[in-house]
């Protein structure tokens, strides 16, 4: 992977790779036009190809890969790289989003879970396997997101999709948080995972935070935040 470094000129308009944190709270999109931006404003350019491989939910942080200007035909390679998460399921509740995007809609009961279900359980998920995608989730239907359907309470057909797990390792237990690492193939929703991996468990779960931690060979060791790019635009000047 090439560095990027401050002491080094890079052509952004012909085209370069960028390997960001994406902050919390923050959508994957909302990252390539704050990058958008600066190019243009640094270059005084009306428009620049930039676009990012691979989306990561708002509430979710970590490696997210922009590309830009000829680099942006790139994209779909990154996208079908594996890739590797870690995070925390909260056992024993649920949420309609899966995550903490929405309010607590039911608690189970977690007294029947013990350290060696919580491992079966995840091993069992391992390999091919179909999954649905969360309601709220950026998924094209109809020309609209999902997600919009679902904040307006309307009800939408999702198909499954075929994903791929091979590593699902339970880090830290200490109910009703459990910690994990996965490794997954691209189009996986690690919200649907924690929302299955209730329901195996005979309780339920969401997801309360998700951190993508590597993308094929590129990891989060490799990734910039926004002000880094500007400091950069900045040296080049």
């Amino acid at each position: 992977m090439q560095e990027i470094s401050s002491k080094k000129e890079y052509d952004f308009i012909k085209g370069e790779t960028l390997f960001i944190n994406k902050p919390y709270s923050w959508t994957s999109f909302s990252v390539v036009n704050s990058i958008r931006y600066l190019l243009k404003h640094h270059y005084n350019i009306k428009k620049i190809k930039v676009g990012h491989a691979g989306t990561l939910d708002p509430l979710a942080t970590g490696l997210l890969i922009i590309c830009t200007g000829k680099n942006t035909k790139k994209i779909d390679e990154y996208q079908g790289l594996e890739k590797e998460y870690t995070g925390t399921f909260t056992i024993g509740v649920t949420t309609p989003s899966y995550d903490l995007e929405t309010e607590i809609d039911h608690t189970f009961p977690i007294d029947h879970i013990t350290p060696e279900l919580l491992h079966k359980t995840a091993e069992s998920f391992l390999g091919s396997q179909l999954q649905y995608p969360p309601k709220f989730s950026a998924i094209q239907i109809n020309g609209k997101r999902a997600y919009e359907y679902a904040r307006k309470n309307e009800e939408v057909k999702i198909k499954a999709k075929t994903i791929n797990i091979s590593e699902f390792k339970i880090t830290k237990i200490d109910l009703p948080k459990i910690n994990f690492k996965i490794i997954c193939s691209k189009g996986t929703y690690i919200r649907a995972i924690a929302r299955d991996f209730g329901k195996a468990l005979n309780s339920g779960a969401y997801m309360s935070s998700l951190v993508r931690t590597r993308i094929g060979k590129h990891t989060l060791e490799d990734a910039f935040d926004l002000e880094e790019i500007k400091k950069i635009l900045q040296h080049q000047k």
